[in-house]
């Protein structure tokens, strides 16, 4: 793939300090995107965004959790006046309990679902209305649900996929296109259909 095939993009991925978040943030700064990395972590998030830019790329922090609303409108706000759109949002960003539902407690399970399933919403809502200003952009939930993943995990995160249908029929009118990943290794998923 051509290195400048994201050459002027902005790309927000949630959850880029660790996992599939952090894989995509440095995929898309390698293929010429400016990256504005989100996580609540800036331990998780600052080695990345100083590796993206030790090797030419273009990488911001975004320290906010994307589970409270005021904090996704800053963000999203920021983003915006800084850079002057948001042409792919990446929700990457979750939270995976250890243990059985037997085993969590009542603020461990609105964790789960405050950033899971609210937080996703948040900031697709926020950033939809970006782009839908715009008139284009993309907007990728990646979704994949590990086989162990626990009953927690799944319940927030089970409705995505076909949420992300709704949202591609809604947000359609707009220029804005909506779809899902469910790889293990979603880097190749992403990047292509966000070429389509």
């Amino acid at each position: 793939m051509n290195k400048q095939k994201f050459s002027g993009k902005v790309v927000l991925v949630t959850g880029a300090g660790r996992g599939a978040g952090r894989a995509l943030a440095r995929a898309f700064a390698a293929q010429g995107a400016l990256v504005a990395a989100n996580d609540i972590s800036p331990i998780n998030l600052e080695p990345i965004v100083a590796e993206i830019k030790s090797t030419g790329g273009q990488a911001q922090i975004y320290l906010h959790d994307i589970a409270k609303k005021v904090d996704v409108q800053v963000m999203v706000n920021n983003i915006e006046t800084e850079h002057g759109r948001i042409d792919i949002l990446v929700n990457c960003a979750n939270v995976q309990l250890n243990g059985t539902l037997l085993d969590v407690d009542e603020w461990d399970l609105h964790r789960v679902f405050d950033v899971n399933a609210i937080g996703t919403l948040l900031v697709t809502q926020s950033v939809g209305r970006v782009m839908r200003t715009q008139g284009s952009g993309v907007i990728v939930n990646v979704v994949k649900i590990p086989d162990n993943a626990p009953a927690s995990f799944i319940a927030s995160r089970g409705g995505l996929a076909a949420m992300t249908e709704r949202l591609n029929s809604e947000l359609g009118e707009y220029g804005v296109r909506v779809f899902a990943v469910t790889d293990d290794n979603p880097v190749e998923a992403v990047l292509a259909g966000c070429l389509d």
